[in-house]
Formats: C-alpha cells, structure tokens, sequence
C-alpha cells in the first residue's frame, strides 16, 4: 500500500515504514504527526485518485528529528563594477517515519 500526500507545496510518494523528510512540521522528534491532504492512495489493485484531495483518508507518522539542509549558496556579481554579492540559505527540514495509511 502506498499514498501520496502534500506537505509544504510538495507531493510526497510515501508507504509504511518509509522515513521522509519534509518542510518544516512544528513539533518535537518523538510527537506524532498527520498528513490529510492525500491526493491519492493504492493498495496494490485498487488506487484511489480525489477531486484534489481524498475525504476520509490519513497518512500517520512520527517524526524523528528537525534539522536544517546543506547550505545553498547565492553569489550575484556585475562584470567590470567590482559588486559581489554572497549569501546562503539552510532550509529547515522535519524527518517523518510514516507508521500507517488509513483509507
């Protein structure tokens, strides 16, 4: 069984025991989390596609630890004009083990 969900503007293809890491979810590593944007959920014969999003459907986890990405560096420069320009980004992340799929 697999579902896919949104979190953060993002699609996430996710099934039981999988652990995967999304925007930043408020909470502390060991609080469980819920996901009920899914947008579509299969069981191997059956998939089930929503109108965007399936009524009644859950994708339940825990999460495991908060943390910030690999810094993505922005470097803007003018040839000739002696402007350089350098700043870095770390995005914050949530790692969710997902524990179950209720359709």
């Amino acid at each position: 069984m697999h579902a896919v969900f949104q979190s953060g503007g993002k699609q996430y293809r996710v099934a039981p025991g999988d652990s995967v890491m999304v925007e930043k979810v408020p909470g502390n590593a060991g609080d469980s989390v819920i996901f009920d944007r899914i947008i579509l959920t299969s069981d191997g014969e059956q998939v089930s596609i929503g109108k965007p999003y399936l009524d009644n459907a859950k994708v339940e986890g825990r999460i495991t630890r908060q943390g910030k990405a690999r810094k993505v560096i922005a470097f803007k420069f003018k040839r000739r004009k002696g402007f350089r320009k350098k700043i870095g980004h770390r995005q914050q992340f949530t790692q969710v083990k997902i524990e179950n799929i209720q359709v």
